[in-house]
């Protein structure tokens, strides 16, 4: 019966859907309307601010954190969507704030557990059970491989060091969830955009409850959009530019070396061809010991996909590396092309039926009706997660899905 329905999704033209699941792509940010009553109210003119009186100015709307208009970024190559779209980072930066809303959504109906992602919100809202369900299902998958990489190669209470690299990171938790569990690696460090990261600085900044996971030996400069202690480091970098890159990860104190877990959710498919092709192989290079985790969407071609290019597109995100990527094989040829010795790639369908643990499953099917089940299949055969494998110290060999 899932397959039937499967079969039928891909000749099935849902804009309404696909307009619902373009919440699920993409990464954690913005506000929360928990304001201190000394600081000044919030600008009634913003455009989708609460009053006033609900709420008051966020560290994120200081004049300090705004952020620039940036330049536009030329397709390139065999990258975009239907039509030569052009692509803005602001817009492509901007799609963080739907799915801090999601997420917030799900914590909120029980799914998972965040405690700061609330700090990121402006105002709560409800999502529909299918996309709850859905980014349920995109944290799920991140965390149990990432337990998986964290969990790699210790023995008894030998804990191997072990760092994290969360490129195009946004708004996400993470690192301060683990911490707050006792699960954080050696070190963990986060790139984006300067207009994001100073941002990001500024709500760490303003909450205690954040930088005291930090220790206290951090320095914060919501200027530059830097937060630096000794295992958790924020920085600005556009990571198209490898030199730069380098310069970044060198300044952030990561060790070649150690076994790194590297995180690009929905970001190399914004990204033209030749700048992806450049990343995945200086990751590959630079980590001998390493699996390079993506989510991002697949298939295209059908009346789906056609559909959900086309309402990126409107929004100022086309994928401009989906039609280099179209596939689960070509995810995996992604990586073995540049330098990854093993790839793997599934469809979030698969993910959730076959990976995702089963009681974790009947937990989460229990906390809402649910009857979108055609649209469900549809959703999650358009999404994906693949990573590569570079396994010098044979740390890896039990890491990631199985058949």
């Amino acid at each position: 019966m899932g397959c039937a329905l499967a079969a039928n999704s891909r000749n099935t033209r849902s804009p309404s859907v696909v307009t619902a699941r373009m919440l699920l792509v993409q990464k954690p940010r913005r506000f929360s309307c928990k304001r201190p009553p000394a600081l000044p109210s919030h600008p009634p003119s913003h455009p989708g601010a609460p009053s006033p009186r609900a709420c008051r100015r966020h560290p994120i709307d200081s004049p300090s954190s705004r952020a620039v208009t940036p330049r536009t970024m030329e397709p390139a190559g065999a990258g975009g969507g239907i039509a030569a779209a052009r692509s803005s980072p602001a817009a492509v930066q901007a799609t963080n704030d739907d799915a801090a809303a999601s997420k917030l959504s799900c914590v909120n109906k029980g799914y998972m557990k965040d405690d700061y992602v609330h700090h990121f919100v402006r105002r709560t809202t409800k999502r529909a059970p299918i996309i709850n369900r859905g980014y349920y299902a995109r944290w799920s998958v991140l965390r149990k491989l990432m337990l998986q990489f964290l969990g790699a190669g210790n023995g008894g209470s030998d804990q191997k060091r072990k760092q994290i690299l969360s490129l195009g990171a946004g708004f996400d938790t993470t690192f301060f969830q683990l911490q707050g569990e006792g699960l954080a690696p050696y070190l963990y460090v986060e790139l984006d955009f300067q207009e994001v990261t100073s941002k990001k600085a500024s709500i760490v900044n303003h909450y205690n409850e954040m930088k005291e996971k930090l220790g206290p030996e951090a320095t914060i400069s919501v200027e530059k959009g830097e937060v630096t202690s000794t295992h958790y480091k924020l920085f600005s970098a556009d990571i198209r530019e490898i030199p730069k890159l380098d310069r970044v990860i060198r300044m952030a104190g990561m060790d070649p070396s150690l076994p790194t877990f590297i995180i690009a959710e929905c970001v190399l498919i914004y990204l033209d061809p030749t700048s992806t092709d450049a990343i995945v192989s200086w990751a590959s290079e630079k980590f001998s010991t390493a699996i390079f985790f993506l989510y991002e969407q697949i298939h295209p071609d059908d009346a789906f996909g056609e559909q959900m290019i086309r309402n990126l597109e409107s929004r100022g995100c086309p994928l401009l590396g989906i039609n280099a990527t179209p596939t689960l094989g070509h995810k995996e040829k992604l990586f073995l092309d540049h330098g990854w010795k093993r790839a793997v790639a599934w469809d979030m369908l698969k993910i959730y039926n076959d990976f995702i643990d089963s009681a974790e499953r009947r937990r989460i099917e229990r906390l809402e009706l649910f009857d979108e089940f055609e649209e469900w299949h549809m959703m999650q055969e358009h999404y994906c997660v693949a990573y590569g494998i570079n396994d010098a110290e044979g740390i890896f060999d039990d890491f990631g899905f199985k058949e």
